[in-house]
């Protein structure tokens, strides 16, 4: 008896061995998959454009994007003219605001305290929106000009407005100083449309879309311009609105042509980057980093988003200066 005692024992031993070998291989190559080493990120998509939101989303001339502090686009005319509309990091686009009757929006910019400023082009203002309360205000108004299009803003929140008289294929720049007084500096111009201050506040540029013309003015801390000189021409298409990145490098919507090229600050063409779209109509800077450009398409009704280098002038602007 004592014998089969031992021999049973010694088979039960050899089964719990093999048994436990089993269980430890198994855990051995569980621990393996769940510490695999993570595959290769997806190929950089710099320059890139994909599309962003819905089309048709903002069915009727959608314009003037803009970002706040906080990181959150915003766009004129979302669903119907005479709306603001504001889009969430995924692309989901809501109503924000509704702009007093018959009041509609084209260009949009953020001052130092915050305040949501707009190109009101039918009615001749700059409006102001509190973010807070969304109460909207007239903070400037000229009866002579044709419309406030496109504006710019200087860190000291001195505004200059484009001032385009499509019927006649003129125009002219407004600035617009913290007390919403207006003071016109160049008249006489082409069909001037998208406008931007350099990184340093030393450069205004000033584009002309019928005639396809970039111009720069050395730009005092006061908002004076002097010395015009060409900055670049195209052969066709037209422009449409234009922002700079921190590095000075400006970045021009190619209205007809579904393009933004990258113009270094000397004037040459450094990139071109193709968009799904035809009508782009301006262009602005966020996300985490403010390397992310929003492009709105006016065929599309919607917006399209790639990254490039550097952030944009406009969100170093709010997020180092201020």
């Amino acid at each position: 008896m004592n014998k089969i005692k031992t021999f049973r024992y010694h088979i039960a031993t050899m089964v719990f061995s093999v048994f436990l070998c089993f269980t430890a291989c198994k855990e051995k190559e569980s621990h393996k998959q769940k510490t695999k080493v993570p595959e290769q990120e997806p190929k950089n998509t710099m320059y890139q454009s994909s599309v962003f939101t819905p089309p048709n989303g903002f069915p009727s001339g959608i314009e003037g994007p803009a970002v706040d502090a906080n990181g959150t686009l915003y766009a004129v005319n979302f669903e119907r003219p005479g709306t603001i509309g504001k889009v969430d990091a995924q692309g989901n686009a809501q109503l924000f605001v509704e702009l007093p009757d018959g009041s509609v929006g084209n260009g949009i910019r953020f001052n130092g305290q915050g305040d949501m400023l707009i190109a009101d082009y039918t009615k001749h203002n700059i409006l102001k929106v509190d973010m807070d309360t969304h109460e909207i205000t007239v903070f400037a108004h000229n009866a002579q000009m044709n419309q406030p299009n496109d504006i710019a803003i200087m860190d000291n929140d001195i505004l200059f407005a484009s001032d385009p008289d499509w019927e006649n294929s003129k125009g002219q720049i407004w600035r617009i100083d913290t007390n919403g007084t207006f003071t016109l500096l160049e008249t006489d111009m082409g069909t001037t449309n998208g406008i931007e201050v350099s990184p340093d506040n030393k450069t205004l540029y000033v584009n002309e879309s019928v005639q396809r013309n970039i111009w720069a003015y050395d730009l005092t801390s006061q908002g004076e311009i002097s010395n015009k000189r060409l900055f670049h021409t195209f052969k066709d298409f037209g422009m449409d609105g234009m922002r700079c990145d921190d590095q000075g490098n400006l970045y021009v919507t190619r209205y007809g042509k579904g393009t933004i090229v990258k113009i270094s600050p000397k004037g040459d063409v450094l990139q071109e980057i193709q968009l799904t779209g035809k009508r782009a109509s301006n262009i602005a800077f966020g996300g985490s980093k403010g390397t992310t450009a929003f492009v709105t398409l006016q065929d599309n009704g919607n917006v399209e988003t790639f990254t490039v280098e550097s952030p944009g002038r406009s969100f170093h602007m709010m997020n180092t200066n201020r």
